[in-house]
């Protein structure tokens, strides 16, 4: 049976990462419902408000899929936090087909999908929002991730088209640049990578997963903002 709740709803992609969880967190603790979509580990929340849903991005109609099972349940759908990616680094003539595949098929098609199977709900009523999770790797670049660079600039122009096409519908997108942060992806770095990382920032610091999620859940409450790119960590960014 259809439930409408008065509480807005939102859909967040790769819930059960690091960033992902604190995403899970910061919209509960914001009032929202949460369609929490993980890939293989299910997210550990007990609450009738977090609404945990397998999904393979890179699967053709699995995002219509878990829309169709949402719409059924919670009839409503305000938000859109496409936060799934995965890295594969390595230096492009050593970088295996398979790797630079899968790179663009979670970070760039997989939000694609995402955001084309939620557009028509997100356009009911007062119009909603998608954040797409994005890299500073994508604006700067960064040696030994081709992929993952290739894939969030890519991400940013598909941002930004998709704001123009879904500002008739009120439907607001935006990209979201979290920094460097302690999660599993970057437990994989190497000491001296990490640190190297870090001490790009003006104030020689990593940002912090809950600080990220508070600001794309005040994204989202914002009615006038589209179309834009928002780096929330200190290292000095090109004006163009």
């Amino acid at each position: 049976m259809k439930e409408t709740p008065a509480k807005p709803v939102v859909w967040i992609t790769g819930a059960a990462g690091g960033l992902g969880r604190a995403l899970v967190e910061a919209f509960a603790a914001g009032g929202w419902r949460t369609v929490a979509a993980y890939h293989t580990h299910p997210v550990p929340f007990q609450s009738p408000d977090v609404w945990p849903l397998p999904l393979d991005v890179t699967r053709p109609g699995d995002p219509e899929r878990l829309v169709q099972e949402l719409a059924e349940r919670w009839g409503r759908l305000d938000a859109l936090v496409n936060n799934a990616g995965v890295t594969a680094d390595s230096v492009l003539p050593l970088l295996k087909e398979s790797d630079w595949d899968r790179t663009l098929a979670v970070n760039l098609t997989g939000a694609a999908r995402c955001s084309r199977a939620a557009l028509h709900l997100l356009g009911e009523g007062n119009g909603g929002s998608i954040v797409n999770i994005g890299s500073y790797a994508g604006r700067a670049g960064a040696a030994g991730q081709a992929a993952y660079a290739a894939a969030k600039a890519g991400l940013i122009g598909l941002s930004q088209a998709l704001a123009a096409e879904g500002a008739p519908l009120n439907v607001r997108v935006n990209v979201v640049l979290p920094g460097i942060l302690a999660t599993r992806m970057t437990a994989r770095l190497p000491a001296g990578a990490w640190d190297r990382l870090v001490n790009c920032n003006l104030l020689r610091r990593p940002n912090r997963v809950e600080e990220v999620a508070r600001f794309v859940v005040f994204l989202c409450s914002l009615n006038n903002v589209s179309g834009q790119v928002f780096q929330l960590d200190s290292r000095p960014a090109r004006w163009a």
